[in-house]
């Protein structure tokens, strides 16, 4: 009787062992990397709001502003998150540059860390081999679409603007010559215009006091049936702003949202109420856009793309960590990120054969002709 009464204590031991054991494998944090919210606002809500889902097994930080010139600082920030044993995937979004050279680093001491990437801004083909998952607006598709959306808003031209540094990313470059080649095709006009850098002199004041004063010239210029189009962020906010006076075409932002831009443009301020609320908030745009006479004229995404893209790439990390998905299976990722989207995500592979680098693009809703 004694004996039975050791085994069974020594079987309660092992069992509460091995469930320590168990319970300690399932404890595990998840770094993100941001934008602050001057340069990447639905990232950084986005953040925040896996911050209050999760507690802290999210462990957030931001790149600077001027990551440009500042890339040993989003290095170390990256390795930071890194040195902490329980992390076990980073989301970086936007992938800035030096992401990939941090991500080489931290291959170096901790190979089991998964690193996902949005909106990458370095070489894609060193993106698809370095990142384990890495997600993009589709910018290409996107130069064919925007276009067609701007002629159905009445614009007869199309005016892009940006700067020798976007235009040195492949996708970016890839949107301008798609954007010009449809134009041509729907016999819209395109325009070309040189923008300043944001990371150059004068920084993102002297980008957005250029936006103020030039798009009053070109609709001068060329009427208000031209539509106006940015690849920078921190220049969305002036330029919807400026061809909402102007009466012009804004048919997308370079990262589709409808906070992106739009709240702070328009002057919509974002209440507890709505905070969080797509639909909310794209009815209170919608009721401000109209009252100033864009109806028909301004377009976006229903949902914020690099705040979906930064969920996604965190609940899709926590399914790989606990062994529910597949990075490969991009059938398996697309429906994890249309349920979390809340609409149907169309998605491709940027490289057919290799890596798990996804290309994604949603449809658009038009404020005065869509019922919100």
């Amino acid at each position: 009787m004694k004996r039975l009464s050791l085994c069974l204590v020594a079987a309660v031991l092992l069992i509460g062992l091995f469930a320590a054991e168990g319970m300690a494998k399932d404890v595990y944090k998840i770094g993100v990397m941001t934008g602050t919210v001057s340069q990447s606002e639905d990232e950084y809500r986005a953040a925040e709001m896996l911050r209050s889902k999760y507690g802290d097994m999210i462990k957030h930080v931001t790149y600077p502003d001027n990551f440009m010139q500042e890339q040993e600082t989003t290095i170390a920030q990256i390795l930071g998150m890194a040195s902490d044993k329980d992390v076990k995937a980073i989301v970086i979004c936007h992938a800035v540059p030096g992401a990939v050279a941090a991500a080489r680093k931290v291959r170096e001491i901790r190979p089991d860390i998964i690193f996902v990437f949005g909106a990458p801004q370095e070489d894609p083909a060193i993106v698809n081999v370095t990142a384990d998952l890495s997600f993009m607006p589709d910018d290409e598709a996107r130069g064919v679409t925007i276009p067609r959306l701007a002629k159905e808003l009445g614009a007869k031209k199309f005016l892009f603007y940006s700067f020798p540094r976007h235009m040195s990313i492949e996708l970016l470059a890839k949107q301008r010559d798609a954007t010009k080649a449809e134009c041509a095709k729907l016999g819209m006009e395109f325009i070309f215009v040189a923008a300043p850098d944001p990371m150059g002199e004068g920084g993102i004041p002297a980008s957005q006091q250029f936006i103020l004063e030039d798009v009053p010239r070109q609709v001068e210029r060329h009427g208000k049936d031209v539509a106006f189009y940015s690849t920078n962020c921190a220049m969305q906010e002036p330029l919807i702003n400026a061809v909402l006076d102007a009466g012009a075409v804004f048919p997308e932002q370079c990262c589709p949202s409808p906070t992106h831009g739009y709240p702070g443009a328009i002057g919509l301020e974002i209440t507890d109420e709505i905070q969080g609320n797509m639909p909310g908030i794209l009815r209170e745009i919608n009721r401000i856009i109209v009252s100033r006479g864009g109806a028909g004229r301004f377009a976006t995404w229903p949902v914020p793309i690099m705040w979906l893209i930064l969920e996604s790439g965190v609940e899709i990390a926590r399914d790989v960590i606990e062994g529910k998905i597949d990075l490969a299976d991009m059938n398996a990722v697309k429906a994890k990120m249309s349920s979390i989207a809340g609409v149907d995500v169309n998605m491709k592979k940027y490289y057919e054969d290799k890596g798990n680098f996804y290309l994604v693009t949603c449809g658009s809703v038009v404020f005065g002709r869509d019922k919100f």
